[in-house]
Formats: structure tokens, C-alpha cells, sequence
């Protein structure tokens, strides 16, 4: 009895060993040649690929100049064939990292839309990361089929260095974020002068157990590369020494807390001697007082003159 095709026809018996007319697909489990053949899943072209790349590479290394060009050949090859089955970028993701500095990330790292995963040099790609300011370490890793994560670990932004008219933002090192604009960090601490930008750490460390101090900084400025002049948001300055100035903040807070000078305010305090905190309070208002009379009603008003002022030092 001739066997049915789907659909109902019954199959037309023909010379033997010969496929039925007009078909183009070879029976299963046999190539069209007649030769047994089989189909390999995505996930297995994938070992295999990985398989090559790894057989390459040995072969690369052991044959030299010859063998890095195969090698490189077999990559491209392989490469090409993974973006057929769908491993070619589609997204990036970035953790870890700041909206100002993602965008300097994304940058840097130079990669595009629909490139080939697998052709991305991953450390190449994580020295170019590296090299942006704000990151202080970094991790990047592949997921299949189509996404790459760059995991990042930044840089604290530590205060506003300014130093020959320029403002730049420096980091917990005390070096420069070259990707910074120091106006959109208006909030952190302002240091001045040579050589502040790499005491900042020190410094601010101490005056965060002062937090009175902190609340009325408006500007730690470096003298003579050796110590640091705090000034206030109120006018005040507090000359801080060169050596032990731990202990000169100690004295001071308790001074304030004795006697509250940074809510009464003061000109200037000295602390550069450890045995003598010098204080010298913030000047009076001064009076107004007139010099000439006031003309009496009786006179004409167009012979009235301009009072004159004389303030009283």
C-alpha cells in the first residue's frame, strides 16, 4: 500500500533511493546527499564557538605570526556568527555611577548599537573606563544575549580647589575630576591656595566633629603651604597652626560652647599659639551723630542746608 502524505495524497512510488519529485528538504535525521547531519541550538553553536576561539588562541601561540592572523580570522568568523544568532548589543548598562558621570562613561567607552558582544575587548574597554575622573574602580561583564554591565565604584567629590582664578572639583585624593564643572557643586566645602587641594582630606576630616564650625565655613584657605585660615560666613577668620591643629580646634570648640562666639561673632581668633587663644571681637556699629543744627521753622526753606554726617571710629 503506498504510504500517505499530510494532507491525504498518497505518496507516488519512484525509482529507489531517489527523493519524491519537487522535494527540497532531506529526511529527517540525514543530509540532503544522503549522509547522516544534524542541527546544532543556538546554545551549541555557542560552545562551539567558544571551543574555537580557545583552539585559536592555542594555535596562536604556538605558530606565531602565521597562527595570530588564523586566529584572527576565526574571531571575525565567529564573531560574525554570533551576531546572526542574536549576540550583538542592544543595550548598556551602567551602576554604580552618577547621571554626570554616565554620561562620561558612555563616552569614553566607544561602543555602538548592533556591534558583534563578542568583539569587544573587555580590557581595552576597562582602561577606557578607567581613565575617566570620576571612576575609582571598575567591573564589566557580558550578558548574554545582547546587554554589557559596567559596574562602577566612583571617586568621593571632596571639595571646590580653587587656585590661580580657576575653581576645579578634587576628589578624596586631592586630585582634579577633569570632567567636573565646580559650578554644579556649589554644596561642597571651597579650598584656596597651592598646595590645598591635597591637605583638603585632613582638614575636613577634623572639622567634621565640629559641625558649629562647618555650619558657618565659607572658605578654607592654605597659607604659605604650611596651615590653614578658616573663614566664616559672618566675616570671621580663625588662624589655625601649622602643627597640632586637633588640638587648636578642641581649644576653640570649647571656647564657642563657653562663651558663644560664633553666634555673637568676632573678628578674628588666633590659634597659632598653643598657650594663648587671642580674640579680637568684631567692631561696634558706628554712631552717626550731626554737626550742624537743624534750621529752626522760622526760616526760609530755600536757606535750609544739607546736614552733613561724620562717623565716629
Amino acid at each position: 500500500m503506498p504510504a500517505l502524505l499530510r494532507g491525504g495524497s498518497a505518496a507516488q512510488p519512484g525509482p529507489r533511493g531517489k527523493a519524491p519529485t519537487g522535494s527540497t528538504a532531506a529526511p529527517s535525521g540525514r543530509s540532503a546527499k544522503g549522509g547522516a547531519g544534524f542541527a546544532l541550538s543556538p546554545a551549541q553553536l555557542a560552545w562551539l564557538a567558544i571551543l574555537l576561539l580557545g583552539l585559536a588562541g592555542g594555535l596562536g601561540l604556538a605558530t606565531g605570526g602565521r597562527g595570530q592572523a588564523l586566529t584572527r580570522a576565526i574571531d571575525y568568523a565567529v564573531d560574525t556568527q554570533f551576531a546572526r544568532l542574536g549576540f550583538k548589543l542592544k543595550a548598556v548598562r551602567v551602576r554604580g555611577a552618577s547621571t554626570l558621570a554616565t554620561a562620561d562613561i558612555l563616552k569614553v567607552a566607544g561602543v555602538y548599537k548592533d556591534q558583534p558582544l563578542f568583539s569587544i575587548d573587555m580590557e581595552d574597554l576597562r582602561r577606557k573606563v578607567e581613565s575617566v575622573g570620576w571612576v575609582k574602580d571598575v567591573r564589566i561583564v557580558r550578558l548574554l544575549p545582547d546587554t554589557l554591565m559596567i559596574q562602577v565604584v566612583e571617586h568621593r567629590q571632596l571639595a571646590v580647589w580653587q587656585d590661580g582664578g580657576t575653581d576645579r572639583v578634587i576628589d578624596e585624593r586631592g586630585m582634579v575630576i577633569q570632567e567636573a564643572d565646580a559650578r554644579q557643586f556649589g554644596q561642597l566645602p571651597l579650598v584656596v591656595g597651592e598646595g590645598a587641594s591635597t591637605e583638603a582630606g585632613k582638614i575636613l576630616t577634623s572639622l567634621v566633629q565640629y559641625p558649629g564650625i562647618t555650619r558657618e565655613l565659607k572658605a578654607l584657605v592654605r597659607v604659605d603651604q604650611r596651615r590653614w585660615d578658616l573663614q566664616l560666613k559672618g566675616g570671621g577668620l580663625i588662624q589655625l597652626p601649622a602643627l597640632s591643629q586637633e588640638s587648636a580646634l578642641k581649644a576653640f570648640d570649647k571656647l564657642d560652647r563657653e562663651s558663644h562666639l560664633l553666634a555673637t561673632g568676632f573678628a578674628r581668633i588666633d590659634l597659632r599659639n598653643p598657650d594663648v587663644i587671642a580674640v579680637q571681637p568684631r567692631l561696634a556699629a558706628p554712631e552717626i551723630r550731626a554737626t550742624e543744627a537743624v534750621p529752626s521753622v522760622e526760616s526760609t526753606p530755600a536757606a535750609v542746608p544739607e546736614p552733613t554726617v561724620a562717623r565716629v571710629n
